[in-house]
């Protein structure tokens, strides 16, 4: 839902978006906790796998001929097969007809799930993970939102995790709330109760 609120916002105000990586698969590779399950770990391999094909859209779009949104587009034709069309069970089933089918209905090259098991990829996800740590500090999860990078002004957030990715005004004031919290020195905001998703 993440991704849909940023592409909103980024119509709204013509904002340049970077989509990175940061990879659960290898945030959790040490993890010998109890509720880290075999299955769990299978599951964020899969996720894992998707981050590999979407670091080659990036490679494929990179330099000024390329294509800026590509990345967040795989993001999001990911993200609503897996949430919004509860696609999971396929997902589970059979990963790489499902990714290759998402592949195909977001209109990207088919070829592209040959990267799926490509783990020459996981060198530059490895990386982006610790750089997105490194902006926000350890025991985070995703989203993590780094506004104004590069400048004076840069600051990182993990969250917002919402319920119903917000639309129009509401997402833009909500982009302007995290923003301000991202630079005001919160640390953490947290509630355990919340509405389902809504993926509608």
């Amino acid at each position: 839902m993440t991704s849909r609120w940023v592409v909103d916002v980024q119509g709204q105000r013509s904002y340049s978006v970077d989509w990175r990586f940061i990879s659960l698969w290898i945030l959790n590779e040490d993890t010998d906790a109890e509720w880290y399950t075999p299955e769990y770990r299978r599951g964020h391999l899969l996720g894992h796998e998707g981050l590999r094909i979407a670091d080659a859209i990036r490679l494929e779009n990179e330099g000024d001929g390329g294509d800026r949104d590509a990345v967040g587009r795989w993001y999001t034709a990911l993200g609503e097969a897996l949430h919004r069309d509860r696609r999971r069970d396929e997902a589970r089933d059979d990963h790489r007809a499902f990714l290759a089918a998402v592949l195909d209905e977001a209109g990207f090259d088919a070829a592209l799930i040959d990267h799926a098991d490509d783990e020459s990829h996981d060198a530059w996800l490895r990386a982006e993970t610790e750089l997105a740590l490194s902006r926000t500090g350890p025991d985070v999860g995703t989203p993590i939102l780094s506004f104004r990078p590069g400048t004076e002004h840069e600051a990182s957030f993990f969250g917002p995790v919402i319920s119903k990715a917000p639309t129009g005004t509401e997402a833009s004031e909500l982009w302007d709330a995290v923003e301000r919290l991202a630079r005001s020195g919160v640390a953490e905001l947290k509630r355990s109760n919340r509405e389902k998703p809504d993926f509608g």
